[in-house]
């Protein structure tokens, strides 16, 4: 059986190896998934890490999808693209450590789900300008289940350190395919 596609965003982010070249990469990737298409991605932007930590600012943008692939078989494939490109993860690495990408199921359609290691909507979308600025961008009237318009929670991150940079090529070419 079929499943319709549902539209799902994808919160991409890098600050290790090349940045702008891991997210281009992670979604060329994306596209060439089984059960993925890409439609849209937002510009990309340069952010502060989130933490304490000194480490390198991050590159981040949002990704539209459509997707027959249930929420927990999408989560693997963001997960296995991440190990792809070397990210790590284990119990010994910190929460917010540096990282060559980091892919997050933000929006499900929406469905709001909540099962062992998978939460949507992403809990702290509304709270991070690097996922708000990005996901406005695409949709300006995109929602977040059970917390309303994501456009109003923009006010809220004002403080934090963003702003726009220039996206790989690679990433442009693959995603203007899309885009009718």
């Amino acid at each position: 059986m079929t499943r319709m596609p549902v539209s799902a965003y994808v919160g991409l982010g890098s600050n290790l190896a090349h940045p702008r070249r891991q997210v281009a990469k992670a979604l060329a990737t994306l596209d060439g998934v089984d059960g993925i298409r890409v439609v849209a991605a937002s510009p990309n932007y340069v952010t502060a890490p989130v933490g304490g930590s000194p480490q390198p600012d991050y590159v981040n943008a949002v990704a539209l999808l459509h997707t027959t692939l249930a929420p927990r078989a999408l989560l693997a494939r963001l997960q296995r693209i991440e190990r792809r490109q070397h990210r790590r993860r284990d119990a010994h690495t910190p929460r917010n450590a540096p990282r060559t990408l980091d892919l997050d199921l933000l929006l499900y359609g929406a469905r709001r789900i909540r099962v062992p290691g998978l939460t949507v909507p992403h809990p702290r979308m509304h709270e991070r300008a690097f996922v708000l600025k990005p996901l406005t961008d695409l949709v300006p009237t995109v929602t977040i289940p059970g917390r309303g318009l994501a456009a109003r929670y923009l006010k809220h991150v004002r403080a934090q350190r963003i702003r726009r940079t220039r996206s790989a090529r690679s990433a442009t070419r693959s995603i203007t395919s899309h885009v009718a």
